[in-house]
């Protein structure tokens, strides 16, 4: 039985794209690993996405992607927002059940936070 799961996002930089994921998205640092520093791991609320450095991974950086749920996709917009994220699009309704917004990180892996529409 399947329990969870973390998203693994190849970066060119750990240690910037730490700085990033933390002061511009609000995640925590949860851990840090190898010296020098080539693995960390992140977390705001339930969700957790790893880094790796691209030197470590044959994986080359940018081509990742994640889906996250919120439970406000406006507010977390105004905040990523006035955080200075590389927010891409505002939020708008999709035919698809979502209202979602798209980031992306410093080496283009994509980031989109989303909520349910209420059904009508």
């Amino acid at each position: 039985m399947m329990h969870g799961s973390t998203t693994v996002f190849t970066v060119k930089d750990v240690m910037t794209s730490l700085a990033y994921y933390r002061d511009k998205l609000g995640f925590d640092v949860a851990f840090e690993y190898g010296t020098p520093t080539f693995y960390v791991g992140l977390c705001s609320g339930d969700v957790t996405l790893h880094l790796v450095a691209a030197s470590r991974t044959p994986r080359q950086p940018g081509h990742g992607g994640v889906c996250i749920f919120v439970d406000d996709v406006d507010t977390l917009h105004a905040e990523l927002t006035k955080r200075g994220a590389n927010v891409l699009k505002a939020p708008a309704n999709y035919d698809y059940g979502l209202r979602d917004f798209d980031v992306a990180d410093l080496d283009g892996n994509m980031i989109f936070f989303g909520m349910e529409i209420p059904k009508t």
